[in-house]
């Protein structure tokens, strides 16, 4: 524990990402053992393939528990972070190697799991969630970035100063949701498309695990995660459909939203992003041109990225509410005046008030409080 703590950030950084690849080899080593599992024919885009014919409660209860121990337990250091660590530093808190080791041991558990029970989380939710969970992510990314990259071609809009603090502040426990939930959706499968899904979801896990360090901010390493999805879809994309499939659609999709906001945050020369922006658009009409659909290039490149500006509205008008209702919700209600005690008529005795008021002034004398005569005079 003490030698990790004295290893940097940056060092810690590059031994994860070393980790997670041999994690994900050690997954495709044990492939084999799952090739004998029958499963139910593809049913389509909305059917996931690698879940058992015949689930039973323990297969069930396997995944479950598994995920929500996975999930408390980041959470819990998330919070313990914030709340008791509450700085950044360039190398290890403790907290930092016992994440480590708990990522680190859960991802073991599920590779366990899946050689024993198989199911994943797949079985009961919709494979669209699985997918959404890790769109939200990138979308909180460009919100949260808006004030330091902006969001179209280095230019910040106005989403709110209340409602990016506050992706900022909570952010950590939405993406470490998106990485355990999808991670305990599958199956340890040893399949190209469950690799690549798997490394990647390896290096978010290794993000979050870095909270509070010099590690976590590098924009260079952020930058990469957010990439990386151009690639683990595209991939995917071609492995599924093949070469005359979709796979443009993504490759230019996330690149379009590489050339309008990402790379303004790199610290990129204006001459360079015009070159980058230049072969980009040389590309898709290229590749488009040859597939003999160059109106793909226009029609097809944006959809990804006009879905997620479109998303990245939506939250934080989201975000923008719940802010405004907690906001009331936590205002005081007004308290109504008190009504001051009537004054005694002149030469006669003192008069109680036809109405009581439930709380009297601090200004009224404290004789006038208790009845008794002022000045030591006796009452007449």
């Amino acid at each position: 524990m003490t030698a990790l703590r004295n290893v940097s950030a940056g060092r810690a950084l590059l031994l994860g990402v070393a980790a997670s690849a041999a994690m994900t080899g050690l997954i495709w080593l044990l492939g084999g053992r799952l090739q004998g599992i029958e499963l139910l024919p593809d049913q389509g885009a909305s059917w996931y393939y690698w879940k058992l014919p015949h689930p039973t409660l323990w297969t069930r209860l396997s995944a479950w528990l598994g995920y929500a121990a996975h999930q408390i337990a980041f959470w819990w250091l998330i919070y313990y972070a914030q709340t008791r660590v509450r700085r950044y530093t360039s190398g290890l808190h403790p907290v930092n190697v016992v994440a480590l080791a708990v990522n680190t041991g859960f991802i073991a558990l599920h590779t366990l799991q899946t050689h024993l029970f198989y199911d994943g989380l797949a079985q009961d939710v919709s494979i669209f969630s699985s997918q959404g969970s890790v769109v939200l992510l990138l979308v909180v990314v460009l919100l949260m970035e808006n004030r330091r990259r902006g969001l179209f071609a280095g230019k910040p809009v106005p989403l709110g100063r209340a409602v990016v603090d506050f992706a900022c502040r909570y952010h950590g426990y939405l993406f470490s949701w998106a990485a355990v939930y999808t991670f305990w959706y599958h199956p340890a499968e040893a399949t190209s498309g469950h690799l690549i899904g798997f490394f990647y979801m390896f290096l978010l896990l290794l993000q979050g695990s870095l909270f509070l360090t010099r590690a976590h901010t590098n924009r260079w390493w952020t930058f990469t995660l957010e990439a990386m999805v151009a690639v683990h879809g595209t991939l995917v994309a071609v492995m599924t459909s093949g070469p005359d499939g979709a796979w443009p659609m993504f490759l230019f999709g996330f690149l379009g939203v590489f050339v309008i906001t990402q790379m303004h945050g790199l610290g990129l020369s204006a001459a360079v992003r015009w070159v980058l922006a230049a072969c980009y658009a040389g590309a898709a009409l290229l590749v488009y041109g040859v597939r003999g659909h160059l109106v793909g290039a226009v029609t097809e490149s944006v959809r990804i990225p006009v879905i997620e500006y479109l998303l990245v509205g939506v939250l934080a008008l989201l975000l923008w509410l719940g802010l405004r209702a907690a906001a009331i919700f936590r205002r005081p209600s007004p308290q109504p005046p008190s009504r001051p005690l009537s004054p005694p008529l002149s030469g006669g005795p003192s008069e109680a008030p036809s109405e009581i008021p439930s709380e009297i002034p601090s200004e009224i004398p404290s004789e006038v409080r208790s009845g008794a005569p002022r000045g030591g005079q006796r009452a007449r």
